[in-house]
């Protein structure tokens, strides 16, 4: 197993190896400006470039949306990666070998029987595309997809497949092609593809459904879902979830439509696989889809990593908005835009574009109203506005509000919902969270609003922390007031004495998002003068703290003496008194220069 030294090492090498203008050149276009290089954000959208990369500190931040980090956050955050796989990814790429740890007996069997999972969903996806490719071997199937426009082309993008009926196949088809590809009984259960009878045997869970391979993030078939052919319940069916599928977790069309939607910085959120394979086939290709569940942060959260709004395509009916009212808390609580954009009545996504084609959907998406505007303009229709139904109104509207992720947000929710119904906002009930704004409204230990000089002293130890030591036996510690300078001073001294004194290990310590920003823009904005000598600049920045310290000190000391000579006066004690007034003196001298 690796310890904790190695796994540094291998840690460092990398971020040493790994430019980050290269590696972030590889999805942004970046230009040289100054010292630094700036492009278009990668995390949202935008016409003019606020997305700047400091090579000197290797080091990212944009100045439109936040986002900020070094090379690993960067492949974090735009491929949605975990730590570890984002080390992989560059070690990759600059030839730097991990050694692989040993796993437990249990970690073993765990990663066996994962893998089994996927080549069992991974062959099962083979045989179902066969099977509808295959001359004479799926007409009924193949005649579907043809009377819904689904073209060659769409079958093999999305690798669609079909399960034949037991008539045609027998009930254990499938089951009995994948055991012969020496694939486990137990993987084919575990992962839904074959089911157990009650006397023994087993039988195919999918049996005359088109099939659509679900897709993680990385692009391993995870899953299917299977819509019947014909009559028959249910019209869609997915799989089980497994160790590998979590149906909360994952949305269909996500994998295949990613760039897509990041490019578009919009996400179209439909019902059914045909509702999204219908818009890509008319050429809108950014369209997910939940699989059998309502949407969820799970979801909401991922398509946030993606594009900066998201637009539901929902059915005019009751049900539409109690699927937009379950959202909302997602949308606040990841703070992602929505609209909502109403179909016309007995339509769907697949309907209307097979009918109107793509510029009805564009219309109803460009007319789409903001998500907490059409909830409560819904609520107004179903309600109206007699007190009775104000009051119904109120009493629906409190839980999204109490949702809300900050004060700020909460208090414009408050605002504009109550001058809508033309009520106080007190009506609305909800008193811990209007105890909670003024707190909201002062974030905890803002650096931006310390004294200049505190704030010039935390700023040039962030960015150049090897004089930390020698500020600190100028007695810093001492002279600061403010306690969030001290807080990141301490931080800073702690990191130092682990040997971390990069940005990046700044940041990943950083409890606070206030102080994450305000360091990262810090750290990207360095070096953006094009100074041509900013040692020299540092070094007059160093010789200016000095002095303040050593003023400030002096100052500290002959206020400590004063109140101390006043208490030597009010006890009487001469001696002490006299001593006292004979510090004060030569303090006096050191601070005057005499």
């Amino acid at each position: 197993m690796i310890d904790n030294t190695s796994r540094e090492t291998i840690k460092n090498s990398v971020r040493e190896a790994a430019d980050i203008v290269e590696v972030i050149g590889d999805y942004v276009t970046l230009k040289k400006a100054g010292s630094r290089y700036v492009g278009l954000c990668p995390f949202h959208g935008e016409k003019t470039p606020s997305f700047s990369v400091n090579p000197q500190r290797q080091f990212f931040y944009c100045f439109g949306c936040g986002a900020s980090g070094d090379a690993f956050s960067f492949m974090m955050q735009y491929h949605h990666l975990s730590f570890p796989e984002a080390l992989k990814s560059l070690a990759d790429k600059y030839q730097i070998v991990i050694p692989e740890r040993e796993m437990s007996p249990q970690e073993r069997q765990q990663f066996r029987e994962r893998e089994q999972l996927y080549s069992a969903n991974e062959a099962a996806a083979d045989l179902y595309a066969g099977i509808l490719a295959r001359e004479g071997g799926a007409e009924e199937a193949q005649t579907y997809l043809r009377g819904r426009g689904v073209s060659a082309e769409f079958i093999q993008r999305y690798r669609l497949g079909y399960a034949p009926a037991p008539e045609e196949g027998g009930w254990s088809f499938a089951t009995d092609r994948l055991l012969k590809q020496s694939l486990p009984i137990q993987a084919l259960v575990r992962s839904g593809l074959a089911v157990e009878k009650e006397r023994g045997g087993h039988y195919d869970r999918f049996r005359s459904r088109i099939m659509f391979p679900i897709y993680d993030l990385t692009g391993r078939v995870v899953a299917f879902g299977g819509r019947i052919l014909g009559e028959g319940k249910p019209k869609y069916m997915n799989s089980p979830e497994s160790p590998i599928f979590e149906k909360s977790r994952l949305l269909f069309g996500l994998y295949q439509h990613k760039e897509a939607i990041r490019k578009a910085r919009t996400a179209l959120v439909v019902e059914g696989n045909f509702d999204l394979l219908s818009l890509a086939i008319h050429g809108i290709d950014t369209a997910v889809a939940p699989l059998g569940t309502s949407l969820t942060r799970h979801h909401v959260h991922s398509l946030r990593g993606y594009c900066q709004e998201v637009v539901l395509l929902f059915d005019a009916d009751a049900a539409g908005l109690e699927a937009a009212m379950r959202s909302v808390p997602f949308f606040l609580a990841e703070q992602l835009d929505c609209r909502v954009a109403l179909l016309p009545q007995g339509h769907d996504p697949d309907s209307l574009v097979r009918s109107e084609g793509a510029g009805a959907i564009r219309e109803r998406v460009a007319a789409a109203q903001p998500l907490a505007e059409f909830v409560f303009t819904t609520l107004v229709e179903r309600h109206g506005l007699t007190l009775g139904g104000k009051n119904k109104i109120i009493g629906e509207l409190k839980p999204l509000i109490e949702e809300a992720s900050d004060g700020g947000q909460r208090s414009l929710m408050l605002a504009h919902f109550s001058e809508q119904l033309g009520v106080a906002p007190a009506q609305f009930a909800v008193p811990s969270q209007l105890r909670q704004q003024p707190l909201a409204a002062a974030p905890v230990g803002s650096l931006e609003r310390l004294p200049r000089q505190e704030r010039q002293l935390v700023e040039f130890l962030i960015l150049y922390p090897e004089h930390l030591e020698e500020l600190r036996a100028a007695g810093m510690e001492e002279v600061l007031q403010e306690p969030a300078a001290l807080r990141m001073v301490h931080l800073l001294l702690e990191l130092n004495a682990r040997g971390e004194q990069g940005p990046e290990q700044i940041m990943e310590v950083l409890p606070d998002q206030a102080e994450r920003h305000y360091v990262a823009r810090l750290l990207a904005l360095q070096g953006s003068e094009g100074l041509a000598d900013e040692g020299a600049l540092a070094e007059g920045q160093r010789r200016e703290l000095l002095l303040w310290l050593e003023r400030a000190s002096i100052q500290q000391q002959s206020l400590r003496l004063q109140e101390e000579i006043e208490e030597a006066g009010r006890q009487g004690d001469t001696a002490r008194l006299m001593e006292l007034l004979q510090q004060k003196m030569i303090a006096g001298k050191k601070r005057t220069g005499c």
